[in-house]
C-alpha cells in the first residue's frame, strides 16, 4: 500500500471520527452514544498513529499500516454500525485483535534500525 493512500485513510479516519463524536454528544441515544464515542476514540487514535509512522518503509511498516487500517475498519466500523444501523458487532473482537497484531508489529518496527 502506498504511503500516500495510507496517509489519506488517516486523515479520514480521524475526520470521521470527529464527525461520529458529535453525532454521539448531540443527536444519539446513550447505548449509542457509548459504542459511537468508542469508534470515534479508536479510529482517531489510530489515524494518528498511522500518521505516526508515515515515514517508515519497508515490509513490515506496511504490514503495520494495513493492520492499523483493516484492524480499525473492522473494530470501529462495526461499533458505528451498531450505533447507526443495528448491525450486529461481529467484527469488532476481529478489529480489535487484529489492532493488537499491528501494535505489536509497530513495536518491532520501531525496533528496527532506520
Amino acid at each position: 500500500m502506498k504511503r500516500r493512500i495510507a496517509n489519506a485513510i488517516a486523515a479520514l479516519f480521524c475526520g470521521a471520527s470527529v464527525a461520529l463524536g458529535a453525532y454521539a454528544a448531540h443527536a444519539a441515544d446513550p447505548q449509542a452514544r457509548l459504542r459511537l464515542g468508542l469508534a470515534a476514540a479508536f479510529g482517531f487514535g489510530h489515524g494518528l498513529a498511522l500518521l505516526a509512522l508515515r515515514t517508515r518503509e519497508g515490509g513490515l511498516a506496511i504490514a503495520v499500516r494495513a493492520g492499523f487500517i483493516a484492524g480499525t475498519i473492522f473494530f470501529s466500523g462495526s461499533l458505528a454500525g451498531a450505533a447507526l444501523l443495528g448491525l450486529p458487532t461481529v467484527l469488532a473482537p476481529i478489529g480489535g485483535t487484529v489492532l493488537i497484531l499491528a501494535w505489536l508489529l509497530a513495536a518491532a518496527e520501531l525496533l528496527r534500525k532506520e
